[in-house]
């Protein structure tokens, strides 16, 4: 990643980034040249390489942020429904929130995906960065079902609970962003995580 510190390798980092998620997104990561996320940021080859060894060390940078401001709004849409008890429709709200941003990320992601489906090193690495959130996210809903007085049946563990709920936010995305009249993002999760949740969970209480 990113070597030594300047005054200007934030910016130059924050610009670099902003850049080639523009440019990820309008032409894809396979159709993205490392000239064109420079030119977009306003910099030199000489300023990419001096943050980044490759694309695919750029793309993991975009994904380990976009990563913490999921994790960040999940934490703040948790807060935001108090400090007592929570329902399990409160949970599916704070997993259903999504910002406008979300679908320029949603383009970036599921192209270098299937990208990387066909490039084991690729799906290594990816899936390291995957397991990593999913860790952060399960600790985050281990503390909502805590609250809610819940934790999950014999035979159910978080992670793979996460995973489950990650497949249906994506394939939920998939279907609002082509038809986002009809179905508004977050509107199956809503609907239906209340009763997933409950399906998968029993009291604290029971043995």
């Amino acid at each position: 990643m990113p070597r030594g510190l300047t005054k200007r390798r934030p910016q130059t980092l924050a610009r670099l980034l902003d850049a080639a998620l523009e440019a990820f997104a309008a032409t894809g990561f396979g159709g993205t040249r490392i000239e064109d996320v420079c030119e977009r940021a306003g910099y030199t080859r000489g300023a990419f390489y001096s943050n980044f060894t490759s694309k695919e060390e750029l793309f993991f940078a975009l994904f380990d942020r976009h990563a913490a401001r999921v994790l960040e709004r999940f934490e703040k849409q948790a807060d935001a429904l108090g400090a007592g008890p929570v329902t399990l429709e409160g949970i599916a709200a704070a997993l259903a929130d999504i910002d406008d941003d979300e679908r320029t990320w949603y383009l970036v992601t599921t192209e270098f995906t299937l990208s990387a489906i066909r490039d084991p090193d690729a799906a290594r690495r990816l899936a390291d960065h995957d397991a990593r959130l999913r860790a952060e996210a399960a600790r985050l809903l281990t503390g909502l079902l805590t609250r809610a007085g819940l934790r999950p049946r014999p035979g159910v563990d978080v992670e793979s609970l996460v995973r489950m709920l990650i497949a249906i936010r994506e394939g939920a995305l998939a279907q609002s962003y082509v038809e986002p009249e009809a179905l508004p993002p977050g509107t199956l999760e809503r609907r239906f995580l209340p009763a997933l949740l409950g399906a998968v969970t029993t009291t604290a209480t029971d043995r």
